[in-house]
């Protein structure tokens, strides 16, 4: 019986706490990593991309040549809140929503001057 007293006094006492610590360097803090990664790479360039879209349908003015989602490409003829009527050929004209416009065509003299000020 007295070399079971020696295996039981030799165990440390801090066992619990280096279990914390062990979780913490086996699954926290690659997580973390993974988040961070993850939020560089794919996060923050979409948020940017998505804050700049949403300035160049503020933007939109009469004359700007848009192309839209669906591929068409024409001058803004006229502007509303959420429409744009968008001049494609010579007396027709369609109507949009803003959100369906990604991005402009050609930008006009006008629109780059915007863009170079902001």
């Amino acid at each position: 019986m007295s070399w079971f007293k020696g295996i039981a006094w030799a165990q440390s006492p801090g066992a619990p706490s280096s279990t914390y610590e062990q979780l913490l360097f086996s699954v926290i803090i690659p997580i973390a990593f993974m988040f961070g990664i993850f939020y560089f790479l794919l996060i923050r360039p979409q948020t940017r991309k998505a804050a700049e879209h949403r300035k160049l349908l503020q933007g939109l003015k009469r004359n700007d040549e848009v192309v839209t989602t669906g591929g068409i490409i024409g001058r803004v003829a006229d502007v509303d809140e959420k429409v744009l009527t968008v001049e494609i050929a010579p007396n027709v004209k369609v109507k949009v929503e803003r959100a369906h416009v990604t991005g402009l065509a050609s930008p006009s003299k006008a629109a780059q001057k915007r863009r170079e000020k902001d």
